[in-house]
């Protein structure tokens, strides 16, 4: 056995050689995934006894450690201890592609940490603001180039410590990038007004917009374009750089709604009857708890009637609410009408005798009668 183990050799290393490397690479899996593990465990524990959010990112991150990542750290760490070939050029030359095995599997690690602990901050910070939600728009973008960065800048480091001219390379992906946004300018347009729309807000998911004929919910607020649900139920999608070249109509952070009826009343109205028309009218919207009155008066003579024109203010932006009060201010109109014994101007035909025992003439009348 002990034969076995001193003089059997595997890649120029005996096979203790290969127990204890293998031995030690699963000792520093297994610590260093156990302590990643316990140290998760308990600083999420402390974060939700405490509600701190500092406490909350640093369990996030420390969740993110990989597993997979920690056990081909310790056996590339292992495999440095072994003589791995025949030369001593042999050996120096396996030992460096170790080494940077090691430090590239380290540095993904560190990506992975690093990008956690930026989109977990700015989660929580966009969060923090409870009355208002996060732009998920601009809370996407920003998580997005975070870890867009994170993860270039690895792989420029990686590049440089293999022993590539990384500034060729960067000389060449910024003339692709010219390249890739002409190609792409629609996209980039797209984006851009995206990253608008996040930073203007003129509209949020959940609110009630109109734009040019269409009016809708915002259901969904993307990188590319918006989703719309409309009143017919349809999902309409528009790109966003379309979209922001309408004049959009925000109905949802209205705050009341500015109401103007008209009707009339004919011209053979008695005098004394219509400034008493027109306070009733007042009274009726006066008495509804959810309007402010602004003005009602004798507006001016139509075609056919005398013409009344009431403004108010419906104090609930809800269009069920104003259509109630509406109408209920229609039926006490036609019970005080009633009360009054008079009646709305409508367009109305009158016969006239033509002098003589000729044919009637019929013509139509403006009177209101």
């Amino acid at each position: 056995m002990q034969d076995w183990l001193y003089h059997t050799e595997w890649l120029g290393n005996s096979t203790l050689s290969w127990l204890i490397a293998a031995g030690g690479a699963l000792l520093g899996y297994t610590v260093a995934h156990s302590a990643a593990a316990i140290l998760a465990a308990r600083l999420g524990g402390l974060a939700r006894r405490t509600h701190r959010r500092s406490l909350a990112v640093a369990a996030e991150v420390a969740a993110a450690t990989r597993g997979w990542l920690l056990l081909l750290i310790a056996i590339a760490v292992a495999l440095e201890f072994l003589h791995l070939g025949r030369t001593a050029t042999d050996i120096r030359g396996a030992q460096h592609a170790l080494q940077l095995a090691s430090w590239a599997l380290v540095g993904i690690q560190a990506a992975f940490w690093l990008s956690t602990l930026l989109v977990s901050w700015l989660r929580r910070s966009a969060g923090q603001d409870q009355e208002r939600p996060a732009n998920a728009v601009m809370l996407g973008i920003l998580m997005w180039g975070a870890q867009f960065v994170v993860w270039i800048t690895l792989l420029l480091a990686l590049l440089a410590g293999a022993g590539v001219n990384i500034s060729a390379f960067v000389a060449s992906l910024g003339i692709g990038g010219v390249a890739v946004a002409l190609a792409l300018q629609n996209v980039l347009g797209d984006l851009f007004a995206s990253v608008s729309v996040g930073l203007d807000k003129p509209f949020e998911v959940g609110e009630f917009i109109a734009f040019g004929s269409e009016l809708g919910t915002v259901t969904k607020v993307g990188i590319k374009s918006t989703r719309i649900q409309s009143l017919s139920g349809e999902e309409l999608a528009i790109s966003n750089s379309v979209l922001l070249k309408n004049l959009i109509h925000n109905f949802s952070r209205r705050q009341e709604r500015r109401i103007v009826f008209n009707f009339r009343l004919p011209f053979d109205t008695p005098r004394h009857k219509i400034p008493e028309a027109v306070e009733r009218v007042r009274g009726f919207i006066d008495g509804e708890k959810l309007t402010r009155f602004d003005r009602g008066y004798l507006s001016g003579f139509g075609e056919y009637g005398l013409d009344f024109e009431f403004v108010y203010y419906v104090l609930e932006p809800a269009y069920n609410t104003f259509v109630e009060i509406q109408q209920r201010i229609n039926l006490k109109m036609l019970d005080a009408w009633d009360d009054l014994g008079i009646e709305f101007a409508v367009p109305a035909r009158k016969l006239h005798a033509v002098p003589g025992g000729g044919a009637p003439i019929m013509q139509v009348s403006t009177d209101g009668r």
